[in-house]
């Protein structure tokens, strides 16, 4: 997209799995939750309401596909969706996935503990499943 930059601590802090028709659909590098965010492809945006109307439409639209593909393939207790920005201005839509024993449940899952890495081979299965779930 013409002048759309991922912020450098959102390229540091995940990995891109797709693109939809509006956001880059991201994984969290940190391993202990499944953990997605999307990153509309727009610039200079910092908050919902500054999107078109039209993209406000797709950001929930894809909000919703992309928890819902979440709960599906982990079976997930509860999603947690968020668009925060406290630190990172982007506009940008956490969804995670999070279940009762998890490593912080049933506290926020920010600033908790050290993030871990995931495994190639785990990352890689994750992104697949998720991949298929978005494209049935």
């Amino acid at each position: 997209m013409k002048g759309f930059a991922l912020d450098p601590r959102l390229e540091k802090d995940s990995v891109s799995i797709m693109v939809t028709g509006l956001c880059d659909l991201r994984l969290s590098r940190d391993a202990r939750w499944p953990w997605l965010i999307l990153v509309p492809r727009r610039a200079d945006i910092t908050e919902i309401f500054e999107l078109t109307p039209l993209d406000q439409v797709l950001l929930a639209f894809e909000t919703e596909l992309v928890a819902k593909a979440l709960k599906e393939i982990t079976g997930a207790t509860k999603i947690n969706i968020g668009a925060l920005g406290n630190i990172v201005r982007q506009l940008h839509v956490h969804v995670i996935a999070r279940f009762e024993g998890d490593a912080n449940w049933p506290g926020p899952v920010w600033g908790f503990g050290r993030a871990e890495p995931y495994e190639d081979g785990k990352r890689d299965e994750f992104t697949a499943k998720l991949r298929e779930a978005l494209s049935s």
